[in-house]
């Protein structure tokens, strides 16, 4: 396993879980309401580097930064500590967006292929979370697509081998907390950042969501 000794050299600017079920529904949006949402959901003029009507701290916008060798591009590599997602580039650089993960034992440190992806996700709890949250029972047939999904504008599905974990890396309507610990279990990202990194990662890459003991970390 990767730690922190092995991932990152140096950073350099660049621009600017909920645990969810796939619900296969008749009520997919259209393209023209998922371009209507993603418009929604962006800043006017959004940059990357700059853009943060969300009032994040700035470590946590997107970055370019220097990976090491060795690691294969389009993975994704979280650093539980950090609160930091990596998305691993041709030429020895990775893109670097900043995340929240799961409260308390919900986060599950791991290995996962992402077998799937979804824009403009469905999402239903499950029992686990409904009993956690009995607020979320409202929900218990599915919460249809749209700004205010749990899932938010993009989903990436986790497995191990094919086996659904019902883990997910996503967009998230409560972007205020991103760098802390708030979902049921999924690792979320601010929508409008998920949505440059959603066409970067094929179907059948690596996730690694490293524990607090082997979490990677930036030094700069």
């Amino acid at each position: 396993m990767l730690t922190r000794r092995h991932f990152i050299q140096t950073t350099t600017a660049l621009f600017s879980a909920t645990v969810a079920n796939p619900v296969f529904a008749d009520s997919w949006p259209t393209e023209a309401q998922k371009a209507e949402w993603d418009a929604q959901v962006s800043p006017p003029g959004f940059d990357p580097a700059t853009s943060n009507p969300w009032g994040l701290h700035p470590r946590f916008l997107p970055q370019r930064v220097d990976a090491k060798n060795g690691l294969v591009p389009g993975d994704i590599h979280v650093d539980a500590v950090a609160r930091y997602l990596y998305h691993i580039e041709e030429g020895g650089t990775a893109m670097r967006y900043g995340v929240a993960i799961a409260r308390g034992n919900l986060y599950e440190p791991g290995v996962y292929n992402i077998k799937r992806k979804v824009r403009w996700p469905h999402w239903t709890p499950t029992q686990n979370m409904i009993e956690r949250d009995p607020v979320n029972a409202q929900w218990a047939d599915g919460m249809e697509p749209g700004p205010e999904n749990a899932l938010g504008s993009r989903a990436l599905y986790l497995y191990v081998g094919d086996r659904d974990t019902y883990l997910r890396i996503h967009g998230t309507p409560y972007p205020r907390s991103i760098g802390g610990r708030a979902s049921s279990g999924c690792v979320r990202m601010v929508m409008a950042h998920i949505n440059e990194l959603y066409p970067n990662v094929e179907i059948g890459s690596t996730a690694h969501l490293y524990s607090a003991e082997d979490s990677v970390t930036a030094r700069s």
